[in-house]
């Protein structure tokens, strides 16, 4: 009965026989509550630290992309001053060709003229000769 009298005043009695405000199945289920509450509070900071993990990883991998990219860029400009210069090249090479063919023609032209020339004192010679 005193119990009840408590109990209607807000005040209990726990296992061990303390006064308590709060009734001892509340008091338990709070402690559960506390206890959950600190549980999820651990699995939360594991996420956290899961998902900062990860979130390196990927900023990892994007930098070394982004680094694969620029290397690719740089092999992709590198190959087009190549081919540039291999064409600045060629067209020099195919000047170079004409000249030497133009100097070829005036040197077989000259050669002809120099047979035409030994010809023409060899013939002087030979009259030359007979004509003692």
């Amino acid at each position: 009965m005193a119990k009840d009298i408590l109990g209607e005043a807000g005040l209990h009695f726990d296992e061990l026989n303390k006064l308590r405000v709060l009734d001892p199945e509340v008091t338990q289920q709070t402690t559960e509550l506390k206890e959950e509450c600190k549980d999820f509070v651990d699995k939360i900071g594991q996420f956290q630290k899961i998902v900062g993990g990860l979130i390196e990883l990927v900023d990892q991998l994007a930098k070394e992309a982004e680094n694969e990219k620029m290397k690719a860029i740089g092999a992709r400009n590198l190959l087009k001053s190549i081919a540039k210069q291999r064409e600045a090249q060629q067209q020099q090479l195919r000047a170079l060709i004409a000249e030497k063919k133009m100097q070829l023609e005036r040197y077989r032209v000259e050669y002809e003229a120099l047979c035409k020339v030994e010809a023409e004192q060899n013939e002087f010679i030979d009259q030359f000769i007979f004509q003692k």
